[in-house]
C-alpha cells in the first residue's frame, strides 16, 4: 500500500539515519538493522561534534543529559538533544536533533527523527518516529501480539506480513498522540494526523485525519 511507504510517511532530510532507510519500501524493514547501523555510523562521527561514551554509545556535545538517565548502547544520542531524569535508553537508539526523551521514558530499537517529543512517561519499542512526532503523557507503543505471533500491519487494501515478532508504531512526521494513547503492535499513522487522549489504535490512519474514537476518523479541514 503506497500509503505506508517510507517516502510517503517520513522527510528523510530530517534524520541521521537517511541511510538507514535505503533500498527500503515499508519503515518496519529498518527495524532488524538499526543496531549494526549505529556502530557503522557512530564511527564516523566527527569527534569534535560527538563524544564516545560507554560501549558504542555517541552522544553530542551539545545534547543534554540528566545524570539520572541511562544510556545503553548501540545509541546515538543527536545534537541538541535532550535526555531527562530517569529516561531508560536500553540500545538500538537512535535519537534526532532537538528530540526530547522525558522522565521516566524508555526506549528500544527506535529511530527518532530530529525534534521527536516523547517527554514524559512513555514507552517506545520497535518504532518509528517521524519529524516532530509528539507523544503526550504516557501513551505507549505495543511492539508484541498477545499470542506472540508474528506482527501484520492491517490496512484498506490486506494484510501486510512484517516477518517481524516485535513492531511497534510507525509515526509519520507532524503526528500528534494524545495522553495515555495505546499503539498497537504494527500501528501506523500517516503524517499530520491526530490521535485523541485515551485512544486504543491498530491497523492504519490516514495522513491529515483525526482519530477521535474507532469506527470515528475524520479527515482535517484545509486551511
Amino acid at each position: 500500500m503506497e500509503a505506508l511507504m517510507i517516502t510517503n510517511l517520513y522527510d528523510l532530510n530530517e534524520t541521521i539515519a537517511a541511510e538507514l532507510f535505503e533500498g527500503l519500501t515499508y519503515p518496519w524493514e529498518a527495524l532488524p538493522k538499526i543496531g549494526d547501523f549505529i556502530k557503522k555510523l557512530g564511527a564516523t562521527l566527527p569527534e569534535d561534534e560527538y563524544d564516545k561514551v560507554g560501549e558504542d554509545v555517541w552522544i553530542a556535545k551539545d545534547a543534554t543529559v540528566f545524570p539520572s538517565a541511562y544510556i545503553h548502547g548501540p545509541a546515538i544520542i543527536g545534537k541538541g538533544a535532550e535526555v531527562r531524569q530517569c529516561a531508560f535508553i536500553r540500545g538500538n537508539a537512535i535519537v534526532g536533533e532537538g528530540a526530547v526523551v522525558g522522565n521516566s521514558t524508555e526506549l528500544k530499537n527506535v529511530v527518532l527523527f530530529n525534534k521527536v517529543q516523547v517527554p514524559h512517561y512513555n514507552y517506545v519499542g520497535d518504532s518509528i518516529l517521524g519529524y516532530r512526532a509528539h507523544m503526550g503523557a504516557g501513551s505507549i507503543t505495543s511492539n508484541v501480539k498477545s499470542d506472540k505471533t508474528l506482527v501484520e500491519i492491517a490496512t484498506p487494501e490486506g494484510r501486510i506480513k512484517t516477518g517481524l515478532k516485535k513492531v511497534g508504531a510507525m509515526l509519520g512526521d507532524y503526528v500528534e498522540v494524545g495522553c495515555n494513547t495505546v499503539l498497537n503492535p504494527g500501528s501506523v499513522v500517516g503524517r499530520q494526523s491526530n490521535i485523541y487522549p485515551t485512544s486504543m489504535i491498530r491497523g492504519f490512519i490516514p495522513e491529515k485525519c483525526i482519530f477521535k474514537k474507532n469506527g470515528e476518523i475524520v479527515r482535517k479541514k484545509e486551511d
